[in-house]
């Protein structure tokens, strides 16, 4: 953060560590020395929501690489940690630092409409990556059409399994629009298109001990189970990957009691497992995208720029919300016929 030129040496030296006490207090992540050097443009607060999730920490690194790239004035970034409360906490120090706008990817996308009302009575815009708030006002939304996933990953496992057997649904957070855009579309299409196929829907709270804990209990009663769907394969590829192996189940594609998998990320370990035959599928989300739109629409919204419904230059199209804007961004299919596409971010990221 820039300190005006007329404060003296002492009371700019308060400022800056009144900054990093408040920093260290609501569990920042970075230093004032990791900012990018953005000179006179507005300053943005950005919070990443847990560094859990492969998915998640990919999209720190982008949006780490951006800051670099477009020399926004970041913020030092903070990490919520998938608590509601601590994101509360750090939109509470970008106010107080001076941040012109804020992007978040709020978890629970019920919880955060009061921090929602309270940013907006101060005129400072929000960008959501991922998720969809319910309530309180957004400038910006970044995500892509969740209830595409489920259909996408409903129509790959049908087809897969011909249309007959058991599928267990390892599903995110219920409370979270993500979570319930993907149950809700998957349900829907096999209700419609597979209804002879069995699901098996565990709630799992986007946590990788749950889900193979339930994945568990599950085998035990149905260990003629033919079919996965996990939602995040950020935090559920290597639980079920290592509970399969563990009970013998991890057979390759193509060989007799193979159990077909897709997956929702697109992250380098599923594209690995793709390969190897441990999973089927998996539908990209564009960890990429997320950041560079994210930082670009933070940047517009600091300046005063306005955005309205419609299709993009970047290949997407902006919806209206009752609560704002959404720019639905597209997710591709990847099966082992195009892992090796080189458009894909999960083939142009460090593991």
């Amino acid at each position: 953060m820039k300190l005006a030129r007329t404060r003296s040496t002492a009371a700019a030296a308060t400022a800056v560590l009144a900054v990093l006490a408040l920093a260290t207090a609501c569990n920042r992540e970075s230093t004032a020395s990791t900012q990018a050097s953005g000179g006179d443009k507005p300053a943005i607060g950005i919070d990443l929501p847990r560094s859990d999730s492969d998915f998640w920490n990919s999209y720190a690194e982008y949006v780490e690489k951006d800051i670099k790239t477009e020399g926004i004035n970041a913020l030092p970034r903070s990490n919520s940690q998938n608590d509601v409360t601590k994101l509360v906490a750090n939109v509470q120090v970008f106010q107080n630092t001076g941040a012109k706008a804020v992007v978040m990817a709020p978890q629970d996308t019920g919880a955060i409409a009061s921090t929602l009302d309270t940013l907006a009575a101060k005129k400072i815009p929000v960008v959501s990556v991922d998720t969809r708030p319910d309530k309180g006002d957004v400038y910006m939304v970044v995500r892509a059409d969740n209830k595409a996933y489920g259909t996408k990953a409903c129509e790959f496992l049908g087809k897969q399994l011909g249309g007959k057997g058991k599928v267990a649904e390892l599903q995110g957070a219920l409370d979270s629009i993500n979570g319930r855009d993907r149950s809700e579309a998957f349900a829907a299409c096999m209700k419609d298109k597979f209804p002879d196929i069995q699901v098996f829907e565990l709630p799992t709270d986007w946590k990788g001990d749950i889900a193979s804990a339930k994945l568990q209990s599950l085998l035990a009663q149905h260990p003629d189970l033919n079919g996965i769907y996990m939602q995040a394969g950020g935090v559920f590829l290597q639980p079920t990957l290592a509970l399969l192996e563990q009970k013998g189940l991890l057979k390759p594609a193509g060989e007799k009691g193979h159990i077909s998998i897709i997956s929702n990320d697109g992250i380098p370990q599923e594209f690995d497992a793709i390969r190897k035959g441990q999973i089927d599928a998996t539908i990209s989300q564009p960890a990429d995208l997320y950041a560079k739109y994210a930082l670009f629409y933070a940047q517009a919204a600091a300046e005063g720029k306005t955005f309205k419904p419609g299709a993009t230059d970047h290949d997407s199209t902006i919806v209206k919300l009752p609560n704002g804007l959404e720019d639905q961004l597209a997710a591709p299919l990847v099966t082992k016929e195009n892992v090796e596409d080189a458009s894909l971010w999960g083939n142009n990221i460090s593991q």
